[in-house]
């Protein structure tokens, strides 16, 4: 079979959450908060300000808001900053994207400000076809418009496109605009209550490619 007719196969273009389905945030988040339920307490609380503010509001006051909401002190937010270039790729990230690179675009959409989601994707050595933040899209996800702003930038349908998810609220987004997804739900989270279940879930990104690689089958 000709490398023609493998991508062809392929979506034309993969978007990933960035700091929660590549990049292991999650231990960065539990180190600044101290323990894993006091990490857990407070991502817990910062998904629900990012999911009910809808524009953007600097993703660094939310973390502190969100902090200050299960009682950590503001260095907690200073701390989960000043480990922000220590996040660590979850295991089979790094394969995943090489091998995807010969076949499909790859875009980042992530919930961050502009500074700090292009220094996380800056980690790994990927050649992004587009990085979109909630900063520069002016709202965060799963708010359409980020998702959108994407496919925009590729130029690509969405029905051309995969995401790849790190946590259940993309898939209000994903599903308003018709992105199939595959949910790397390493921490066993329970789906968010009205969200649609995603095409694929794991904990892990071992079925990542054999799915987009029957993508257009």
């Amino acid at each position: 079979m000709t490398s023609a007719s493998v991508s062809a196969a392929y979506p034309h273009a993969v978007l990933f959450d960035l700091l929660t389905a590549l990049l292991d945030s999650w231990t960065s988040w539990n180190r600044a908060a101290g323990s894993e339920a006091a990490g857990r307490a407070w991502r817990a609380a910062y998904l629900r300000l990012t999911y009910g503010c809808g524009r953007y509001i600097a993703y660094e006051q939310l973390v502190r808001e969100a902090a200050a909401q299960v009682g950590l002190p503001e260095s907690a937010a200073l701390a989960l900053e000043a480990d922000w270039l220590n996040l660590t790729p979850w295991r089979g990230a790094l394969d995943a994207l090489r091998a995807l690179e010969p076949h499909c675009k790859l875009a980042v959409v992530t919930n961050c400000s502009t500074r700090l989601g292009t220094q996380a994707a800056e980690l790994l050595p990927v050649r992004w076809d587009a990085i979109v933040t909630a900063e520069e899209a002016g709202v965060y996800k799963p708010d359409p418009r980020p998702y959108r702003l994407a496919l925009a930038k590729l130029g690509i349908e969405a029905d051309q496109a995969a995401f790849v998810a790190g946590s259940s609220y993309d898939m209000f987004g994903t599903a308003a605009v018709g992105l199939r997804t595959y949910w790397h739900n390493h921490v066993g989270l329970p789906l968010v209550a009205g969200a649609q279940p995603p095409e694929f879930e794991a904990p892990t990104l071992d079925a990542l490619i054999p799915w987009l690689a029957r993508f257009r089958l």
